[in-house]
């Protein structure tokens, strides 16, 4: 159950992906939990006997008086909005909140949020770093935690028994580890793409006859592509590490290029060995990983060696050394 110091909550952005898994998360614990948002609540959600979940419409950039109220009740404030939105709100947000309350957010970028948090006021920003449909068990979330007290842990703690897995960063160390893990990987995958279309070969042609590195790659690309480009658009442009992220991985590509354009084999194998080096006493778990991840691309056949190929064009054949899968 929710702790009594965070029993009436606001979720500010409670329609979206994020704002509606913390809403929902914090109304199935126990919760009194209002969502603010621009849109009208879904009447799939309203028929579905949430006898103490409060929908408001409302923009918390120009509050009526009723979410003004709303927020002077408040355990816990949580602003599930673009940083942007969430840097421009967050003072005025917070100077209506009661004194002990405890305010969070969602944002993916830290550092600009944290630089306009309120002196005194206990905060915490938080970011799930993984789609929300896939649920929060077993999921990493970043807590940055400009100003702590006793509301701000029992959130944390709350997270934690959700079955998140709760990391604890600082705001510049938080972007500067996200370039890592999602600016620079989502560059990677679109850039993947966009090498794709110059190449000019059909998808299907490729899906048919791909070794499991590239049938991820292309999954990978297929599942960022079901969202909308805002999303990624905003991952590369918001963080302030991620053109640094970039410059990586072009830099990357340019040092691949040249070793094998000089036909360095020497200078590929020390660069291979840099890399390998990285893992650390790692290595082997995220081959088992792999491993258990490339099984699950086994597809049943009919039996007959011409089914396999049957669907490709004519002018395309199929063979290879089995090493490069």
């Amino acid at each position: 159950m929710i702790p009594s110091g965070l029993r009436r909550c606001v979720v500010v952005g409670g329609a979206g992906a994020v704002g509606s898994m913390m809403a929902e998360s914090l109304w199935r614990d126990g919760a009194d939990v209002t969502v603010v948002d621009l849109v009208a609540e879904p009447v799939g959600r309203r028929e579905a006997g949430r006898s103490r979940w409060t929908h408001l419409v409302a923009d918390i950039a120009a509050p009526s008086t009723a979410l003004t109220e709303v927020v002077g009740a408040a355990d816990l404030v949580v602003l599930a909005l673009p940083e942007p939105v969430v840097c421009a709100v967050l003072p005025k947000v917070s100077a209506a909140m009661p004194a002990d309350a405890l305010l969070a957010d969602t944002s993916s970028v830290k550092s600009r949020v944290t630089a306009v948090a309120p002196a005194g006021r206990q905060f915490v920003s938080l970011n799930p770093m993984f789609s929300p449909a896939l649920g929060m068990s077993g999921r990493p979330v970043v807590a940055v935690v400009p100003q702590g007290g006793a509301r701000a842990d029992s959130l944390v703690g709350v997270l934690a028994d959700w079955g998140a897995r709760v990391v604890a960063m600082t705001a510049a160390e938080h972007d500067r580890v996200v370039a890592a893990s999602q600016a620079l990987t989502h560059a990677a995958v679109l850039a993947f793409g966009l090498a794709l279309q110059s190449l000019q070969v059909p998808v299907g042609t490729l899906s048919a006859t791909a070794p499991p590195p590239h049938r991820t790659m292309l999954a990978l690309l297929a599942r960022l592509l079901s969202n909308s480009p805002e999303v990624y658009w905003d991952v590369q442009a918001a963080n302030p590490c991620a053109p640094s992220a970039r410059a990586a991985l072009a830099a990357g590509l340019r040092d691949l290029a040249r070793l094998v354009d000089e036909e360095d084999a020497e200078g590929f194998g020390r660069a291979f060995t840099g890399i390998r080096e990285l893992f650390g006493p790692d290595l082997d778990l995220h081959q088992q990983r792999c491993a258990e991840m490339f099984a699950g691309f086994v597809e049943p056949t009919t039996g007959h060696p011409a089914a396999a190929v049957s669907h490709l064009p004519p002018s395309v054949t199929v063979g290879g050394d089995p090493a490069r899968h």
